[in-house]
């Protein structure tokens, strides 16, 4: 690696000489990827992080191709008035087929849930029953008619032994009224007291284009304001929600909180930095004594101050999300919030070139003199530090999961361009803004060395080693005890102003939990129907300690295709006919008994154009074939990952007794192959990560014993960080997954360069290494912090789980390479066990350099 960098002594010579080309080209190069970047999109569909060949992806695909997706826009009209409501819903509807895209002339909406022919059902209900809900409505009749008799017998006492009986049958009862206005329902989507009407509109395009859905939501409101509500009824509100609003909601949120978190994160970074690099100038050129002029003048630099550390960076960031733009097109829930984050750890590479060429400037280099010592020293520290933390990233590319393989490929390139721009561009800027008179490194004089304490040892370092491996072992002791967060529902965001919409919809919908998440099979014939069905209920039978399954419905349950099927619905309802005839409840005139007599009348088979549309709409697919798929709905929420990867392990791929293969097509699917992915693949990738870091130390400092110095605040930092998590409750998910690699490759920097530093001073240099480099690697890290600390302004709660996770990881490995390092170091050296320091001109220093010999890379 030595060789290599003074092999290049030439290329920083070529890039001071040519900086204004080299500038030309950066900012060329940073426009064409700018004008790719602003292109990039966030896509919060979860089926898109994992890949394509994945069967429940596949499925899904077709599934939203053949049958459409579940998400719809809703419109709520509430008002005094019920007849008010319908006129403004009619006029509503009337002009749907006007909404229509500019772009491809396509109506924005092409079916609207409405007007129920209820009255059609009302004569046939149990023609649209499934075998189940007959089975137990002869049971519901049959007890009816038992009850009715008993009370008839004048030698019947009532003791009471029955009571559990009479509630059971009473809860049949319920469950048999809750059927009927399943099937039956309301004329009108209306609240139960009249004043709230809702209207669900389907849309044509594609659910997960957000500017579709933009489009779409931007029409309908102008659309509503233009019918004038006020005139049906002075009382009248009319209120759009539905969940593909949710969508669009979610996604401007991420978008917001990136953006202003990269804009608060931006500005404190670069404030930090050049706070921090005026008050190093400032200290120089002061000699120790207050000097208001002197410290006026430093600040009027500090806007210089910015574009030169800040300016390289940004232009990274344009080559980086226009490379993304060309590999993904999209950015994912994961990569959106990497803008900030690259700045945040970019930076470090800036702080570290920029603290060593000023220092070889105050000590009277020329400009291209210090940035080829520069470039040849430090630069190779950075570069290392890039190449692991860049290695550590790309290692996620071979991930399935793309939470996983997007992140690593755009953050490691990311790195790689930071590392350009600070090395390449950085030095060029440098160059222009020294010839235009813009920075003045020369005049700044040395800072006195400090003679006597920059060779004290490291002050309480036993005590520091003891403490660090008594932090250790309890980390390893509750290591098993740092859980996984599989809850959905506790790193979602809570959208206020989408749930006072919502809860318009629930007063006519309802919370509608019992057809959450359905998961769909499709079939390439109805008459497949039966044997997905039989396997489906054979499943739900066995399954009784854990059942995940609730009911499996097709249409050829509620409404039978074949003769025989037609035949065999009519012999039942006939015979439930016979039950309502009985002599003890044929007089009886409640409520219930009343819509039994009249939903059981039907003597002939119904044929399809009968079926009223809505009912047909619920089967049929977007091409009008019916009946070729089965919906089965689950029995535990799967807001919880776990349950949904027990319900993809029961109904995911359905083998029917012949042998057929299907696919169960749902988003809950998807996520629980996201889980199983991220479990499987989590470890390896962190192993890896480890591995390739240990790799590159052995090649960067050829030596087992400085590459494991290198390591160890790593590994302790890394303990470190699972021991905080313990103590403050902190879990892990898939989102924060995503940060274990990373922290891995970005923790090993304050280790590489100290020890990288120490290695050349020798014996006796761990406090004057701590007060030079070590404070550039303290400031670095910092910023890095900062770059994902600006997620902890985010409202959504996965992506601040990422941003506290990273702090903390990326905090506890620069304590340890502080604290446990210079302890460590400071042992060996007390029992004389400190490997070979580095060649220098062909010898070994072993001993510590005069006081009088400032290091190069001394803070000045």
């Amino acid at each position: 690696m030595d060789a290599l960098f003074e092999a290049l002594r030439p290329l920083a010579r070529g890039i001071v000489r040519r900086a204004w080309l080299v500038l030309g080209v950066a900012l060329l190069l940073a426009a064409g990827g700018l004008s790719l970047a602003v292109q990039l999109r966030i896509d919060t569909d979860l089926s898109k992080l994992i890949p394509d060949s994945y069967p429940s992806v596949q499925a899904l695909e077709e599934l939203r191709q053949t049958v459409g997706g579940e998400s719809e826009a809703a419109v709520g009209i509430v008002s005094p008035s019920f007849e008010a409501n319908k006129a403004y819903a009619e006029a509503l509807i009337d002009t749907l087929d006007a909404l229509r895209s500019a772009r491809t002339g396509e109506p924005y909406f092409n079916r609207v849930d409405y007007r129920r022919e209820t009255a059609f059902l009302e004569d046939n209900a149990l023609y649209f029953a499934t075998p189940e809900e007959l089975d137990e409505l002869e049971t519901y009749l049959e007890a009816e008619i038992e009850d009715a008799k008993l009370a008839a017998n004048p030698f019947f006492f009532d003791l009471g032994d029955d009571f559990e009986d009479e509630e059971e049958a009473d809860s049949t009862g319920l469950q048999l009224a809750t059927v009927y206005d399943e099937i039956v329902g309301t004329e009108y989507p209306i609240s139960p007291d009249s004043t709230a009407l809702v209207l669900r509109l389907y849309p044509s395009g594609a659910q997960t284009n957000i500017d579709f859905i933009r489009e779409a939501y931007a029409a309908l409101e102008a659309t509503t304001a233009a019918l004038e509500p006020a005139s049906f009824h002075p009382a009248m509100t009319v209120t759009l929600a539905g969940r593909l609003q949710r969508q669009l909601v979610e996604v401007d949120t991420i978008r917001r909180d990136v953006l202003g978190s990269f804009g608060a994160g931006v500005g404190t970074v670069l404030l930090l930095v050049v706070l921090y690099f005026l008050y190093k100038s400032y200290r120089a050129r002061a000699g120790g004594r207050f000097q208001a002029r002197l410290l006026a003048a430093e600040v009027v630099r500090a806007p210089v101050m910015a574009v030169l550390i800040g300016l390289p960076l940004l232009m990274s960031l344009c080559w980086t999300f226009g490379t993304a733009y060309l590999a993904f097109g999209m950015l994912n829930l994961m990569t959106s919030t990497l803008g900030l984050v690259l700045f945040g750890l970019g930076i470090d590479f800036g702080i570290h070139f920029y603290a060593r060429y000023t220092e070889e400037r105050g000590e009277g280099a020329s400009v291209e003199e210090a940035v080829e010592t520069t470039f040849v020293g430090t630069g190779q520290a950075i570069a290392i530090g890039a190449l692991s933390t860049a290695s550590a990233l790309f290692v996620l590319v071979v991930a399935d999961f793309k939470g996983f393989s997007e992140f690593g490929f755009i953050a490691g390139t990311g790195v790689l361009f930071a590392l350009i721009a600070m090395t390449v561009v950085l030095p060029a800027l440098i160059a222009v803004f020294e010839r235009l008179r813009l920075l003045n490194l020369q005049a700044t004089a040395p800072e006195t060395p400090m003679a006597t304490g920059a060779s004290r040892p490291f002050g309480a370092a036993r005590p520091v080693l003891v403490g660090s491996a008594l932090a250790v072992v309890a980390a390893l002791v509750f290591l098993p005890a740092v859980e996984f967060e599989y809850r959905f529902g506790e790193l979602e965001p809570t959208y206020e102003d989408y749930n006072e919409r919502r809860e318009v919809i629930r007063r006519v919908y309802g919370s509608d939990g019992s057809r959450r998440n359905p998961a769909y099979v499709l079939l390439d014939d109805p008459a497949e129907a039966f044997a997905v069905e039989a396997t489906v209920e054979n499943l739900i039978a066995q399954d009784t300690t854990s059942p995940t399954v609730d009911r499996i419905e097709t249409l050829q349950d509620r409404f039978p295709l074949t003769e025989a099927g037609q035949q065999a619905r009519l012999d039942r309802i006939a015979e439930i006919r016979t039950l309502l005839a009985d002599p003890f409840i044929q007089q009886e005139t409640s409520t219930d008994l009343d819509r039994l007599r009249r939903a059981s009348q039907t003597t002939s088979p119904i044929s399809l154009d009968e079926v009223p549309e809505f009912l047909r709409n619920r089967f049929t697919t977007k091409t009008g074939e019916i009946g070729t798929f089965a919906i089965i709905y689950p029995a535990v929420g799967l807001s919880d990952g776990r349950n949904s990867m027990a319900f993809a392990e029961d109904i995911g791929t359905i083998t029917t007794a012949d042998g057929t293969v299907y696919h169960a097509g749902s988003t809950s699917l998807v996520a629980a192959d996201m889980f199983r992915l991220m479990q499987q693949e989590a470890p390896w990738m962190i192993g890896a990560t480890f591995l390739i870091v240990l790799v590159l130390m052995g090649i960067n400092f050829r030596s087992v014993r400085w590459a494991a110095l290198a390591v160890v605040p790593l590994v302790v930092g890394v303990l470190w960080m699972l021991l905080l998590m313990e103590i403050f409750g902190l879990r892990l998910n898939f989102y924060n997954l995503v940060v274990l690699p990373a922290v891995l490759g970005i923790g090993n920097d304050a280790g590489v360069h100290l020890v990288h530093r120490y290695r050349e001073e020798g014996r006796g240099s761990i406090r004057r290494v701590l007060r030079s480099t070590g404070e550039h690697v303290a400031m670095g890290s910092f910023t890095t912090m900062i770059g994902f600390a600006g997620l902890l302004l985010s409202f959504h709660p996965g992506l601040k789980s990422i941003g506290i996770l990273a702090v903390i990881g990326i905090g506890a490995t620069l304590l340890a390479a502080l604290l446990f390092l210079p302890a460590l170091l400071q042992e060996l050296e007390r029992r004389r066990d400190v490997p070979e320091a580095a060649p220098t001109n062909g010898e070994s220093v072993t001993s510590p350099p005069a006081p009088t010999a400032p290091a190069p890379d001394q803070a000045r």
